[in-house]
């Protein structure tokens, strides 16, 4: 009796982390939110040079992802990488104050990536080991507390420009005071947050173990590359006529529809499979691309919160209950993030600026849709093979 009840209860490491992931997304909020809009019209840079800025500072930690998911499967360092990584991304979120050029906003972004990639693996592998058997259940719980940051902080942006004006000023000094947030989530994390208990003295690195869980992992890079970052839906909103104060507010959505059906879908994967709460999950994909094409925003923002929460809570899940190599295996699912999304960013942000916004949505459509295609072909036909 007493066993059971245990396993139904969340690991106090994982809470913890919980409330490091609220922390820390809440300062990185707090930054996304007004960042595209800061470079576009404050800056007065192109949104050709917005694609170059999310391209460089996602592609600066491709390497380091999967590099730091190695080494701490190597040599079976887990909490030193994590604690490093918060503390790189506190203290760099702030240095965007001082920002007077694309360039010197690509910089800081590109070090602050660093700081993620340096924590992203070793942190899911940190989850994965107090999961106790509910990877779902428990990357879900996770994922609620890190977009109830993301929430936070973009209700506290909302708030800052409602009463007082959007400005320049205004933004820098929102950059600046994300060290606030930023530094006790590493506070959180180098006192209440135990190391991971390998079980095993092993460190061979035998990647031949995963080779199985890569096709999935791929469809998912291809996906990414053709869906709209978060960044270019923020810039169509603009475009589409919603004043800048409330901007923020469609981040606040974007992020509640995260927060409210992150720990549901996270008991569903456990229930009902991984596989199929990514499928469903590439479907509100393709929805919320097309809802921006018909200036539906609102919708757009919904649709994409369902994508984002969906899909990586299924993969996160998925490589907790089959990867050998699970450091390794999260470093390449964050690092073809990274480098994907980047290059996709790139590509889109080139079609905005020598076309329009309506080109480049229809050009993220049909690729997603061909990629959605082979993955369904590659899923029946695993599954005739069954």
């Amino acid at each position: 009796m007493c066993r059971k009840e245990n396993s139904t209860v969340i690991n106090k490491n994982i809470i913890a982390l919980g409330f490091v992931s609220f922390f820390t997304d809440m300062a990185s909020s707090m930054v996304t939110s007004i960042l595209p809009l800061f470079i576009v019209y404050t800056l007065h840079e192109g949104v050709d040079k917005l694609g170059f800025i999310v391209a460089i500072a996602t592609f600066i930690s491709y390497a380091f992802r999967v590099l730091f998911g190695y080494l701490s499967d190597r040599y079976q360092v887990v909490k030193p990488f994590v604690v490093t990584g918060y503390f790189i991304s506190a203290v760099t979120k702030p240095l965007l104050y001082v920002s007077g050029s694309w360039q010197s906003v690509a910089a800081f972004r590109g070090v602050e990536r660093v700081g993620k990639a340096v924590r992203s693996a070793t942190k899911d592998s940190l989850i994965s080991a107090y999961s106790d058997g509910k990877s779902g259940k428990t990357f879900g719980f996770h994922k609620t507390m890190d977009i109830a940051g993301e929430l936070t902080g973009s209700l506290i942006v909302f708030g800052l420009l409602f009463y007082l004006g959007e400005g320049e000023a205004l933004f820098r000094n929102i950059f600046a005071f994300t060290i606030i947030p930023g530094l006790i989530a590493v506070v959180i994390v180098l006192f209440f947050v135990k190391d991971a208990p390998y079980k095993t003295k092993t460190n061979e690195f035998d990647l031949k173990k995963d080779y199985g869980i890569l096709p999935l992992l791929f469809v998912y890079f291809g996906f990414i590359f053709f869906m709209f970052n978060d960044s270019f839906f923020l810039i169509k909103a603009k475009e589409a006529g919603i004043a800048t104060a409330y901007i923020p507010l469609l981040v606040v959505l974007l992020n509640l529809t995260q927060t409210l059906l992150s720990y549901f879908l996270g008991v569903k994967i456990d229930e009902i499979g991984a596989k199929k709460i990514l499928t469903l999950s590439f479907v509100f994909g393709l929805l919320a691309t097309a809802s921006l094409y018909y200036d539906l925003i609102v919708m757009g923002f919904v649709f994409l919160g369902v994508f984002i929460v969906g899909s990586l809570n299924a993969l996160r899940a998925y490589i907790s209950d089959h990867a050998h190599n699970k450091g390794t295996v999260y470093g390449i699912l964050y690092g073809g993030v990274a480098l994907f999304a980047a290059l996709g960013a790139l590509v889109t942000g080139l079609i905005w600026k020598h076309f329009d916004a309506q080109s480049a949505i229809l050009f993220s459509l049909s690729g997603m849709s061909l990629v959605f295609i082979v993955y369904l072909i590659l899923l029946v036909k695993k599954e005739k093979r069954v």
